[in-house]
């Protein structure tokens, strides 16, 4: 275990095996390599990326498929070969949200997927090759897309 300072938390040990390097970083965070995945609360589908190493460097994520009824990753293959995975359904994709002073109004970026290797603990923001996925999904939009569908 190590101990982490964090933006949502303040210090907490995390297991070293919860550390995931992301060698080119994050769009607009290059220079950082090394994030953690914490849980936001155990029932919600947001989760924190925690830059290891800037306590203040934190973004809220999501799983595409907690919100949205059909989500295809569609990324150039080398994206995947960068973090060890040979296809989609090797790694976990994540979208960044943006919460706005209104939060109902929150959105994901879809076009800019964050795809984790759970296996090699590597990790990639990636440029989405769909055409139907933008920087602002509203995400309380969707799910309510999702359930008149259903």
């Amino acid at each position: 275990m190590v101990t982490i300072a964090t933006k949502p938390f303040g210090q907490i040990e995390v297991d070293e095996r919860q550390i995931i390097d992301f060698p080119e970083g994050i769009y607009g965070f290059e220079d950082i390599k090394k994030f953690v995945i914490l849980d936001a609360n155990e029932k919600s589908p947001f989760k924190w990326l925690q830059a290891y190493d800037e306590p203040d460097l934190a973004f809220v994520i999501i799983r595409p498929i907690d919100f949205m009824m059909q989500y295809e990753l569609n990324v150039m293959s080398e994206d995947l070969e960068d973090i060890g995975a040979k296809s989609p359904d090797e790694v976990i994709v994540f979208a960044i949200v943006t919460i706005p002073e209104d939060p109902s109004q929150m959105t994901a970026n879809l076009q800019g997927p964050v795809l984790i290797n759970p296996k090699t603990r590597r990790g990639k923001q990636a440029i989405s090759l769909s055409d139907k996925y933008t920087v602002r999904h509203y995400i309380l939009e969707e799910i309510k897309k999702a359930q008149v569908k259903r």
